[in-house]
């Protein structure tokens, strides 16, 4: 027995809603091609995967090559830098500065490059019915 259903199917919605007869004509703005829409959603998905995939490879690549480190170089990581420093032990202390570093990165990132394709998405896509009720 399986406990997953499928999601609900929604009615289509319209472009321009009927108007009654009472209500007054309100100026709506043409609907953006499909075409163009489809466009702008396809490039801010690139753009945040790619802005993902940097971040995660610089912050977490660095940690795995101090891992491997540790794992099969101990001679290396074991080896006096000055009076009680160890390379191993200065490695791990620049871990967090890089990713403090990593994070102004993608916030920087994500400002620049990622939110004006949100927000032109935004202003492009109509308001749907349900979005009353967030």
């Amino acid at each position: 027995m399986s406990y997953h259903r499928s999601q609900p199917s929604f009615p289509e919605f319209p472009d321009f809603p009927e108007q009654h007869p009472g209500q007054a004509q309100q100026s709506q703005q043409p609907a953006q091609p499909a075409a163009d829409h489809r466009r702008d959603v396809r490039a801010l998905s690139t753009a945040y995967k790619r802005l993902r995939r940097v971040a995660t490879f610089s912050a977490l690549g660095y940690f795995v090559v101090f891992l491997v480190l540790c794992a099969y170089a101990p001679d290396l990581m074991s080896s006096r830098v000055t009076g009680g420093l160890t390379t191993g032990l200065l490695l791990g202390l620049i871990q967090l500065p890089l990713t403090a570093l990593a994070v102004a990165w993608y916030e920087r990132t994500a400002r620049r490059r990622v939110d004006p394709l949100t927000a032109a998405v935004r202003r492009n896509t109509a308001p749907s019915p349900q979005g009353a009720r967030r």
